[in-house]
């Protein structure tokens, strides 16, 4: 053991790492990590070697994690692993007054870094490469035991332009549809198949109309689209009974208390949500370009069914839009310093545009708090970040806000649509902010516009 020097400065450092540690085991921090843990802050203060603990600020913080973010090669776990570090060290041990306003979450929850399935990556594969490495053992087996026709699936998904998650979700749906059938060849499988796996999912399983739609939608494609078979016998199926679902709708009262529960990025992410209706993807998506101060509106690039819309841009957020904005201009500007900087483009509009995935227009409004490295292109990029965090965050507030109601990130474009209403907006009007193609779909918001199911009295009211 090492002797204490003369000015008592081991046993002070041998102090701070046993109240440290102290703090980690209080935190339910497993044993087995807490090394690391301690690893992570001493790589931090040799970073910021010749400056006391308690002098430091949340700049320098962030300073440092976005350092380490350009590391692109660091596992997600790892960077988790250094902002929690972080965290305890300036929260719970030291109590620095700014680290509890500190955007931690943002840092920890936006860390998933892009899976070489990730939908926004399909149009990034190199010619030869039609689909992702997928992790899911059952399409793999789909792609090997029926590999003629998933080429031909596939090939037809993309001539027709279709949405990259619509050909996962078709994709898992056949994988699902042949491991019923024991793997058995195209050629074999008859309309009685077919029928057999769409009764079997209502009957058996239980899912709902809406799943079994997408089952069937997924393999009339592949049927009749993609192989040119007639599937008129297999329509005459058991379906799954319909369900009326009326969508979860926050008062004013209670979004006001959940956007109060929140801070920092993630805050900003949810009102901007509220105050445009958008759904959660469209917001994640949005780049530079997308949003116009001077005509205070938004355009919504290729939403759903591939549509573009505009939507108001809330006067509100107008001036934290912009703080946000300066501060993902400086952390490009020191990416593009650090030889990085690039934003991904779909294939055919990089090659047209040359240079422009370097355009600050281009970034995303909302990028990932670290680069990440492209599975397909092998390009180190910074992406717009995970949308599970912002889940996460919302999940999170309306636990802390009491409010008694399942709320989603989707509860907050439902609670948009229905106080328009509520204030006499027109529901063409609103059919066009949200983007919806059927005026049906639109109606359903209307089920709150009395007060009192139905603008019924209860009769115990009038007792």
């Amino acid at each position: 053991m090492a002797r204490p020097s003369s000015g008592g400065v081991l046993p002070a450092v041998q102090r701070f790492w046993h109240n440290y540690l102290s703090i980690l085991e209080q935190s339910s921090v497993p044993r087995r990590v807490r090394p690391y843990y301690r690893k992570a802050v001493e790589g931090y203060i040799s970073a910021n070697r010749g400056r006391r603990l308690a002098t430091h600020t949340a700049a320098d913080v962030e300073r440092y994690l976005a350092a380490k973010g350009r590391r692109p090669y660091l596992q997600a776990w790892q960077f988790r692993q250094i902002v929690d570090a972080l965290r305890l060290l300036f929260c719970a041990f030291l109590r620095l007054p700014w680290a509890e306003d500190l955007d931690w979450e943002r840092w920890r929850a936006f860390t998933a870094t892009l899976q070489p399935d990730h939908a926004a990556l399909a149009d990034d594969l190199a010619p030869g490469d039609l689909s992702a490495p997928s992790r899911n053992a059952l399409i793999n087996r789909f792609r090997s035991e029926c590999s003629v026709g998933h080429v031909a699936f596939v090939k037809t998904l993309r001539v027709r332009d279709m949405a990259p998650r619509t050909e996962q979700t078709y994709e898992a749906w056949l994988a699902r549809f042949f491991a019923f059938h024991a793997w058995r060849p195209t050629a074999e499988i008859i309309d009685a198949d077919i029928t057999a796996f769409l009764e079997h999912l209502a009957v058996e399983r239980r899912v709902s109309s809406s799943t079994q739609r997408v089952a069937l939608n997924a393999l009339v494609f592949f049927f009749r689209e993609v192989l040119g078979r007639k599937l008129d016998d297999c329509l005459a199926y058991t379906r799954a009974a319909p369900k009326r679902r009326i969508p979860v709708v926050l008062t004013q009262d209670e979004v006001r208390h959940l956007l109060g529960a929140m801070s920092g990025q993630t805050r900003l992410m949810a009102a901007l949500m509220y105050g445009t209706g958008m759904r959660l993807m469209e917001c994640v998506r949005l780049r530079v370009h997308d949003i116009d101060f001077g005509f205070r509106q938004i355009t919504v690039r290729g939403g759903k069914g591939g549509k573009d819309r505009v939507i108001p841009l809330p006067k509100k957020l107008a001036a934290a839009l912009r703080t946000h904005l300066d501060g993902v201009h400086s952390t490009h500007d020191d990416d593009l310093q650090a030889g990085f900087g690039e934003v991904y483009l779909p294939r055919a509009l990089a090659r047209k545009l040359g240079g422009a995935a370097l355009d600050w227009r281009r970034q995303y409004v909302f990028p990932a708090p670290r680069l990440s490295v492209d599975p397909a292109s092998r390009k180190t990029r910074r992406h717009h970040v995970h949308e599970t965090g912002l889940q996460r965050a919302i999940r999170k507030a309306s636990i802390d806000a009491a409010i008694e109601k399942r709320v989603s990130s989707h509860t907050l474009r439902h609670s948009f649509a229905t106080h328009l209403l509520q204030s006499g907006k027109d529901i063409r009007l609103i059919q066009d902010l949200l983007g919806h193609a059927d005026l049906a779909t639109t109606m359903i918001y209307t089920h709150v516009l009395h007060k009192g199911g139905l603008g019924v009295q209860s009769p115990l009211d009038v007792l």
